[in-house]
């Protein structure tokens, strides 16, 4: 093999020697890429969203090594953790908003509070004060609830058909149960 390193060994025979370009950073192969095209802005942006390699493959429709070898770039990574920083700040700067407003509507609270005439003037006030607090500083707790029944009317053969359907898989499972025969009694 042209470019192997071989050594001979106490019975005679020729192996390779331990490759150490995984080892050796300067002799690593690596995918170093010069700039950043289309497919490469999509993969960055996709992991700066929180995708991982493999979901940004799939997503793209492309190989997992090449996400990994745009990801692993100098370019890449600098591109990434620019991004990174930019939704960061944006995020501070909205955590400041919230902020702000929150502190305006909780001395709309204390106006209410401290407000001796007894006049309800600050209704508005106290409505704003109260989406804000509420709503954008996540004090509020979930108001949302999702139920669904189902009803259905039944005959007395379907009814002992559920029953005895019930009972065989109460057997099947081994639980111990104690089935109360008088109820068919008044079923019949």
């Amino acid at each position: 093999m042209e470019g192997t390193q071989t050594q001979t060994t106490l019975y005679g025979f020729e192996t390779r020697l331990p490759d150490k370009r995984r080892v050796d950073p300067e002799l690593r192969k690596t995918h170093n890429i010069k700039m950043l095209w289309q497919r490469n802005h999509e993969i960055i942006n996709l992991a700066s969203l929180g995708y991982k390699g493999t979901e940004i493959a799939y997503i793209l429709n492309i190989d997992p090594q090449t996400v990994s070898n745009t990801l692993g770039s100098d370019l890449g990574k600098h591109k990434l953790a620019d991004l990174r920083e930019l939704r960061d700040n944006e995020v501070k700067k909205v955590h400041e908003k919230v902020r702000v407003l929150t502190e305006e509507a909780l001395n709309v609270y204390h106006e209410i509070f401290q407000d001796e005439s007894g006049e309800c003037n600050l209704k508005d006030k106290k409505a704003a004060a109260d989406t804000v607090v509420l709503e954008l500083s996540g004090l509020r707790a979930p108001t949302k609830i999702h139920s669904t029944s189902v009803s259905t009317q039944l005959t007395a053969e379907e009814l002992a058909a559920v029953k005895e359907r019930g009972l065989k898989a109460i057997e099947n499972s081994r639980v111990p149960i104690q089935v109360n025969n008088d109820s068919e009694s008044e079923t019949d």
